[in-house]
């Protein structure tokens, strides 16, 4: 019923800057929060950032300062501004939300197809 489409991943030097997209489309009722998850070849998924329903925000602490989530809240979009880009940055990065269903009482997580991310001289 939920389709996360996530865009605006590719290569990008050192220090430069990408912004990810990831708009929610389907039978949404609401949306509880939005986040971004990234996971690099033989880590964990980890969370990088996320952005509540009332607006609030939380970062992994490796990005602070240099990553910005936002979301637009009547095109269901979340975005993730990355900035300073760092070779450990490089990852795919994963949309997710947590969102109830015109169908179903009980939040559900969603989660996009990912996009690669890759930061490398």
């Amino acid at each position: 019923q939920v389709q996360l489409v996530e865009s605006g991943g590719g290569l990008v030097q050192p220090g430069g800057s990408l912004r990810l997209s990831c708009a929610a489309s389907g039978s949404i009722f609401s949306i509880l929060a939005m986040a971004w998850y990234r996971q690099a070849p033989g880590k964990q998924r980890e969370l990088v950032a996320l952005i509540s329903n009332d607006g609030s925000t939380n970062y992994a602490d490796s990005v602070k300062g240099r990553f910005t989530i936002s979301r637009d809240n009547v095109k269901n979009t979340v975005f993730l501004q990355m900035n300073s880009l760092k070779p450990e940055d490089t990852a795919v990065y994963y949309c997710n939300a947590a969102l109830k269903t015109t169908d179903w009482s009980r939040p559900l997580n969603s989660w996009g197809q990912g996009t690669q991310v890759t930061v490398s001289s």
